[in-house]
């Protein structure tokens, strides 16, 4: 007897009930991915074609990739894409997947870099700590038309993701991608930064165990594990910053609303800092911390 023929629309049906049973959020959005995935279509020409009938080749690629979003495998892993600022960016188990809260980050570092930029000669000098994927480092880079990025990572696997990255986006010539621990690579030259960015880890260890199967499970825990109360990297970052940043030069981090004391205070009590300034992001929770080298 001939094996069952699926078309699109009743495929995404059954799938869409089948991942809502495994707890996967957002289970029609995840049908339609994986299925665009699979065709090599977008959504929107997913949805001209209901009709169409898959094959049994395309069926079986489709149920696999179904059946690791049911084990709770990022969709962006599956995938290799997420997008950023409306940039494609690639991505897999070597780096974390960029948050939407991240442009929050990114639109004050552009802000403060355009007018800082305006009042000198020479091209921008910015560092970056922590740069995955590159995710953020590229959208300074393209926005931006004199600068030069210093981004470092301890992961040389993370590296190798923001350099093809770099390279997909045009911006190779703009990001010096420098191995080693937050400040480490930076210390090799008499740089003197207008800006220093990041995004570090700053979960806390405790509550690691609390996150969702697709973070815990899947992406790389030295890129989210903060250490006692995540602040272990913010606290290094803001000692370290008035080290390498020049006079006048801005600090931009994201951390977790319920941290945001404990950075300032630190930033108080190194009398390096003043303009200190703590921004909502999209949902209205305090996500990012802007400050200025006394």
């Amino acid at each position: 007897m001939p094996s069952k023929t699926w078309c699109v629309q009743e495929l995404l049906k059954v799938t869409t009930a089948y991942l809502k049973e495994k707890h996967v959020e957002a289970p029609r959005l995840n049908a339609e991915v994986l299925l665009a995935h699979q065709l090599d279509l977008d959504r929107v020409t997913l949805y001209l074609n209901f009709d169409q009938p898959l094959t049994e080749e395309e069926l079986s690629g489709y149920r696999s990739l179904v059946k690791r979003r049911a084990a709770r495998e990022p969709l962006q892993y599956i995938t290799g894409v997420q997008e950023f600022w409306s940039l494609q960016m690639t991505v897999g188990p070597d780096v974390l997947i960029p948050r939407p809260e991240t442009e929050i980050l990114v639109e004050q570092a552009l802000s403060l870099a355009t007018e800082t930029a305006a009042e000198k000669e020479d091209p921008l000098a910015i560092a970056e700590l922590g740069t995955g994927c590159g995710a953020i480092a590229i959208v300074l880079a393209r926005e931006l038309t004199r600068v030069l990025i210093r981004a470092t990572d301890v992961s040389q696997a993370a590296l190798a993701v923001a350099r093809h990255n770099a390279r997909t986006h045009g911006v190779s010539d703009r990001i010096v991608f420098m191995k080693g621990d937050l400040w480490e690579p930076l210390k090799a030259g008499p740089w003197g930064f207008d800006l220093v960015v990041s995004n570090p880890p700053y979960v806390a260890a405790s509550e690691m165990g609390d996150l969702p199967p697709e973070v815990r499970d899947h992406e790389p825990r030295r890129a989210l594990d903060g250490g006692h109360e995540g602040m272990h990297f913010l606290k290094r970052i803001i000692n370290g910053a008035p080290g390498f940043l020049n006079p006048g030069g801005w600090l931009v981090l994201e951390m977790a609303p319920h941290q945001m004391d404990r950075a300032l205070e630190l930033m108080d009590r190194s009398k390096a800092y003043d303009h200190k300034t703590r921004l909502k992001d999209y949902s209205g929770r305090y996500r990012v911390i802007q400050a200025r080298k006394a």
